[in-house]
């Protein structure tokens, strides 16, 4: 049980850690147009017409996530490939296992990189 927990600690702190800055990013970016629309009251309506398009922040928020999310995951699978490699260096007749739980792995991180790109469209399009 505890070698189990050992082997998946990794690819677990990683997943965490991205949904975690995709959930800040989408807060941050929901905050935003009631900050500029405060910060805009005392001056005149073309500057407010102007400061309220939050079109441009969403867009940076929702690049800033997905790039955090690709970053996250391409350490996490370059960290979970290397430790599948010494793995079978150490244990030749264990291949076929190693390998299946790092394709399972492999698509668990990609998963959590495909919903960081669902966040940042919705963000997009929808927020």
């Amino acid at each position: 049980m505890t070698s189990s927990i050992k082997k998946y600690k990794t690819l677990a702190i990683a997943l965490i850690l991205t949904l975690a800055v995709l959930v800040a990013v989408a807060i941050l970016t929901d905050l935003t147009p009631a900050v500029t629309a405060e910060a805009s009251e005392a001056e005149t309506t073309e500057t407010v017409a102007a400061a309220s398009d939050p079109t441009g922040d969403k867009a940076m928020a929702a690049g800033i996530a997905i790039g955090l999310a690709a970053a996250g995951g391409a350490v996490a699978m370059g960290i979970a490939i290397g430790k599948a490699e010494e793995s079978i260096a150490r244990q030749p007749e264990v291949k076929g296992d190693v390998r299946t739980t790092l394709m399972l792995g492999l698509v668990f991180i990609e998963t959590a990189i495909i919903y960081a790109l669902i966040v940042a469209i919705l963000v997009v399009f929808v927020l």
